[in-house]
């Protein structure tokens, strides 16, 4: 450590340890140690390593290999399906409640129904607002689509399209009219929502193997 006047303090033992603890104890070392799964995944890794070398595999015949092997696989198939990959391999999941700029965490079936109580309401901004995020919330909920931290309207329709693209303009022109309510201020109509509220319903029904077929 350098001290006020640039020169090098040398901690004694007592202080040296205080320093140790007291870095040791930041959270980010808690985060970063490994699962029981890591270590188990880890050691059988260098168990199945030992089997195979020079060493380790002149004490076994080849047949017993194979069936150990057979049982090391079986049983890591089995860890995965019911505990899920180690962490170290786990892609970082983004907050479930943040959708289009903003942090709501409710289902698109709620979603729907808030939008269906503004458009009884007269409140048409609000409702188209509500309904296409209700339609990009129940895309997700299906896993039909997994937009980046920061997805726009447009990117989420372009990943929709993809998918269906019978859907592909009329999802585009969904998002056109989130974006002029939610951006540009212009108010939205009852045939826009209407028309938004069509493709959701649309959206909501439709599965990929039917579109295949």
């Amino acid at each position: 450590m350098i001290g006020p006047f640039g020169d090098v303090l040398v901690p004694d033992g007592d202080e040296a340890r205080r320093w140790a603890e007291e870095e040791l104890s930041n959270p980010r070392y808690a985060e970063a140690k490994p699962t029981w799964f890591d270590l188990l995944a880890r050691d059988i890794g260098r168990f199945i390593g030992d089997l195979f070398s020079a060493e380790g595999g002149g004490n076994v015949g080849p047949a017993a290999l194979i069936i150990v092997c057979v049982v090391i696989v079986a049983a890591l198939i089995a860890a995965l399906i019911v505990w899920g990959r180690p962490r170290a391999s786990r892609a970082v999941r983004r907050p479930s409640g943040s959708l289009l700029g903003a942090d709501d965490d409710r289902t698109a079936a709620q979603l729907r129904a808030e939008a269906e109580r503004s458009a009884r309401a007269g409140d048409w901004d609000e409702a188209t607002i509500l309904r296409f995020r209700a339609l990009a919330r129940g895309l997700l909920e299906r896993d039909l689509i997994d937009p980046a931290p920061g997805a726009t309207a447009q990117a989420i329709a372009r990943e929709v399209g993809a998918l269906f693209a019978g859907e592909a303009e009329s999802v585009h022109a969904a998002a056109v009219s989130f974006d002029d309510v939610r951006y540009l201020r212009y108010p939205s109509t009852p045939e826009r929502y209407a028309e938004l509220a069509a493709t959701d319903d649309r959206l909501s029904r439709m599965r990929l193997e039917t579109v295949a077929s």
